[in-house]
């Protein structure tokens, strides 16, 4: 028998100018349920939960909560009716005590009671079993025991509904363990939890129930155990997964004894990578592998001087190459997409159209500025052949989704005809059929003669696309999968083995 219903949302719609974000779109929450809101990128999700959690207010529509209709115009509404959110980039002050960020902005009186606040933490903490101590400093926790204080300090709150949005893209396989153990606990109380997420086999880890969105309307709502993985990726993108098969990796054409588009020897860098060789031909893709903190980024960010490089020498096509900055990277003809791209990548208040020339320009330099025209037809160019999704050209970067803001990025290096390009997960926080354009972009770009690495958290994603691999471990280069030998199963005893 299924939990009684907690939350009802009934033909919630919503628009912006020029978009519809929500058509008609029905939501219910039950307690004790942990309940998935899956689609790509734009289908609608994140406009359901803001309106949820009173940050935009519906044009239609009802929100019913335990039976009565509810009306939020304000976060502060939703959360004094039990609604906590917690966001991908934790919302708290690393600077601050764990007490501190528990009870801060909540505490009425004109003296704060160090000593009650502290032990209701400590209590708190030990109920939800969350190793921290209440008196330690946030910035001291690790990224996952900082996500769930964020999620303690919202069930402090007398919270009913949960609502996590990507709670484990920054977080390792075990962190993400200790989450899940939390949500498994919140659950047992009667805590609806609404959860977002990119991953789905993490989807299949923990949820009891799945509502699909697709363009801003609802597909359905199915138990988890009733569906099939290749079912919601199929009702997610609203085709036949043939594409998705379809894709083969790209096998390195070239022989061996082929002069190397880029080679380097016995680099380290600055980021602690030890002394490595590395080789990539023309056409070629490969990838590193390796867990978090394996080195794998930072070997890449040493190709393009994203790190200081301490030691070793790089060769372009044989001839040696002094790379000390990333401009002498992309004078030789280098890419690179960083892992982090809000940090690394775009220039949130920057338009689509100047974040997409920025590559280019800086390569021309600044006192030969592109004139508007061009900058136009470049802009109109790729937002055309990456079927980038934005108002205009005009449009601010950071209010696209963060697919199409990948997108960008992508085009911003491709406008500058690099004969080399990096990707650090390109497809990290993305949709299913996003990373399905991209994964078959990069073999295209592959079949043009471009050299690409690629780096992913997920393995079967990098067998997908790669023709060579190379497996780290605590920041050295362990060894090199190709051809036959290239399976999951080899990655992981790689890993695990050291070798």
């Amino acid at each position: 028998m299924r939990s009684e219903i907690i939350l009802r949302m009934e033909g919630i719609s919503k628009s912006f100018p020029g978009v519809r974000a929500l058509h008609n779109v029905d939501f219910v929450l039950r307690r004790g349920e942990i309940h998935a809101l899956m689609g790509e990128n734009g289908a609608g999700k994140s406009t359901l939960i803001k309106i949820l959690n009173g940050v935009y207010e519906k044009d239609a529509g009802r929100i019913i909560l335990e039976g009565r209709p509810v009306h939020f115009k304000s976060p502060q509404d939703a959360q004094n009716m039990g609604i906590g959110t917690v966001f991908q980039e934790i919302a708290l002050c690393p600077n601050l005590t764990v007490a501190d960020n528990m009870f801060i902005g909540r505490s009425r009186d004109a003296v704060v009671r160090w000593k009650q606040m502290n032990e209701k933490t400590a209590e708190m903490l030990n109920s939800l079993g969350i190793p921290a101590s209440p008196t330690q400093e946030l910035a001291s926790c690790s990224l996952a025991v900082q996500q769930m204080i964020a999620i303690a300090r919202a069930v402090d709150m007398d919270c009913k509904i949960l609502i996590l949005d990507e709670p484990t893209s920054s977080l390792d396989e075990d962190e993400t363990k200790k989450l899940f153990a939390l949500m498994r606990e919140l659950k047992s109380r009667g805590v609806g939890i609404i959860f977002i997420t990119h991953f789905i086999d993490e989807v299949y880890e923990i949820s009891d129930t799945i509502t699909v969105l697709r363009n801003g309307e609802l597909i359905g709502e199915y138990e988890t155990a009733a569906l099939s993985q290749i079912e919601l990726i199929s009702k997610m993108m609203g085709k036949a997964l043939s594409d998705v098969a379809a894709i083969k990796k790209h096998e390195l054409s070239q022989s061996d004894a082929s002069v190397p588009v880029f080679a380097a020897k016995d680099l380290s860098s600055t980021a602690g990578v030890r002394p490595f060789d590395f080789t990539i031909h023309e056409g070629e893709v490969n990838g590193f592998a390796g867990l978090l903190g394996s080195g794998r980024s930072e070997s890449v960010r040493a190709f393009f001087a994203a790190d200081k490089v301490t030691s070793g020498e790089v060769k372009i096509k044989g001839k040696r190459a002094k790379i000390r900055t990333p401009l002498d990277a992309m004078k030789q003809g280098i890419g690179y997409l960083p892992e982090d791209r809000k940090a690394e990548g775009i220039i949130g208040e920057l338009s689509v159209r100047d974040n997409i020339i920025l590559a280019l320009q800086v390569m021309k330099g600044f006192f030969k500025p592109l004139s508007r025209k061009q900058a136009e037809e470049f802009a109109n160019q790729y937002i055309q052949l990456l079927g980038i999704k934005t108002p205009s050209i005009d449009t601010p970067i950071k209010s696209l989704s963060g697919g199409n803001q990948q997108k960008v990025i992508l085009a911003r290096w491709l406008l500058t005809h690099p004969m080399y390009l990096i990707l650090d997960e390109p497809t990290r926080g993305i949709d299913v059929g996003t990373k399905v354009e991209i994964q078959k972009l990069i073999l295209k770009l592959a079949e043009d003669g471009m050299s690409l690495t690629f780096i992913s958290s997920e393995i079967d994603e990098m067998l997908r696309v790669c023709s060579r691999l190379i497996v780290m471990k605590d920041r050295e280069i362990v060894g090199e999968l190709r051809g036959a030998n290239l399976t999951e199963q080899n990655v992981m005893h790689m890993i695990a083995q050291g070798g």
